[in-house]
């Protein structure tokens, strides 16, 4: 047991044009969300700046220019000083994509982890360098606050060892060449939420978590642990998504580099903003945007797509895990979308799933019929209450271990 914290905890994800945040209150056993929000079009002249309090109730919504991420964070900090003693607030917390090999829990920022996160950027270039934003940011302005880093890929840290490989030789292991996964803060909320609903026996058993978003992903867990994912070395990987393609054959990447003599910058560009969904339909990468206009060929070819690839990874997940007992929607589409949700099980009634229509219509969390031989559910993953829960255990743990030397 680590000692309570007092206070409230900030909790950050800094990406490339947005910075959103929640406030957290750490007085009671689990923290409570007090505020939410965003700053977003960073870089942009009109920027926003929006928050509401947990009833709704907007707090903030002004237009303004953000030039940059220290900027952004500068803005924030100070609003939430203004509305709070300082010392109120206790510690910031940060999702960080990517924590390579080394990470496989949750840190306290120090010097060190920064220079090593600095290192890591060539394995995760388009969004690192926004997360060490913020963790710059907040220390040029509170050096006295102390941070705390949410990896997503610690949750698949102990993936076995023939789901980490390639297929590339050996030697580019050294590189940091293997299969990492992503998404673990949505994964590792969604296992709490079944074990304390459900119990121990629930949790550890065979359990796919489809994270479907702009960003989407499946992992198969086993008692607990990820045994298999779609992404791998990047957030490329799997699934398609919202300007991603998911899985695409190397060659196609080969072609356009040599054939069509595609310059890097443009690929990186085609591959993470370009492709996925927007590519496909043309119109848009939000799966709403592309149901409400499903009369379109191309719009319903770019939902079939995603249905289709979702279909034939959940069957691969189920093989790894030898069987299947739960599967767990959440993310912006998994969550919300019943109709995304029926496509993706129609027709694997053979792996045990029957979905309940009724159910699946009217948002309810079960959403499989009585009879169906795997649960299926559907709710919504809470990342940044993850990400407060380890900055309070660190910060307790930190707490204890002074006490600890001080009467030593």
């Amino acid at each position: 047991m680590t000692d309570g914290v007092d206070g409230t905890i900030l909790v950050i994800n800094s990406g490339s044009s947005s910075v959103k945040f929640a406030l957290f209150d750490m007085a009671a056993d689990e923290p409570r969300r007090v505020w939410q929000g965003a700053l977003e079009r960073i870089g942009f002249d009109a920027g926003r700046f929006a928050a509401t309090d947990v009833r709704g109730t907007i707090l903030i919504d002004e237009t303004l220019a953000i030039p940059n991420h220290i900027v952004a964070l500068d803005l924030l900090l100070g609003w939430v000083e203004d509305r709070m003693s300082q010392k109120d607030l206790v510690a910031v917390g940060h999702r960080v994509v990517h924590g390579g090999e080394e990470c496989d829990c949750s840190l306290l920022v120090t010097p060190a982890l920064e220079a090593r996160l600095k290192r890591l950027i060539p394995l995760a270039p388009l969004h690192l360098p926004h997360n060490l934003a913020g963790i710059v940011a907040v220390r040029l302005r509170r050096p006295d606050l102390p941070q705390v880093a949410s990896f997503d890929t610690a949750f698949h840290h102990d993936l076995p060892r023939v789901a980490r490989l390639t297929g590339l030789p050996r030697r580019f292991e050294e590189d940091g060449i293997r299969r990492y996964g992503f998404h673990g803060l949505s994964y590792e909320y969604v296992i709490d939420e079944v074990r304390r609903c459900d119990g121990d026996a629930a949790a550890d058993g065979r359990i796919i978590v489809a994270h479907l978003g702009n960003g989407a992903s499946m992992a198969a867990i086993k008692d607990g642990r990820s045994v298999e994912t779609t992404m791998g070395f990047s957030t490329l990987a799997g699934l398609p998504m919202g300007t991603r393609p998911g899985d695409l054959d190397p060659g196609v990447l080969l072609h356009l580099l040599i054939e069509k003599q595609m310059p890097a910058e443009a690929l990186q560009d085609l591959l993470y903003d370009a492709s996925g969904l927007l590519g496909i339909s043309g119109l848009s990468r939000n799966m709403a945007d592309l149901l409400a206009r499903r009369v379109a060929p191309e719009a319903a070819e770019a939902i079939e797509f995603f249905c289709h690839h979702a279909r034939r990874h959940l069957a691969g997940l189920t093989a790894a895990l030898g069987g299947l007992d739960r599967l767990v929607f959440t993310g912006g589409i998994g969550a919300n979308s019943p109709e995304i949700r029926a496509r993706i099980c129609d027709g694997l009634g053979y792996l045990g799933l029957a979905l309940d229509a009724g159910r699946n219509a009217g948002h309810e969390r079960v959403v499989s019929s009585d009879g169906s031989p795997v649960l299926i559910e559907a709710f919504k993953t809470d990342e940044e209450l993850v990400i407060a829960r380890h900055a309070r255990d660190l910060l307790g743990a930190s707490s204890t271990v002074e006490k600890t030397h001080a009467h030593g």
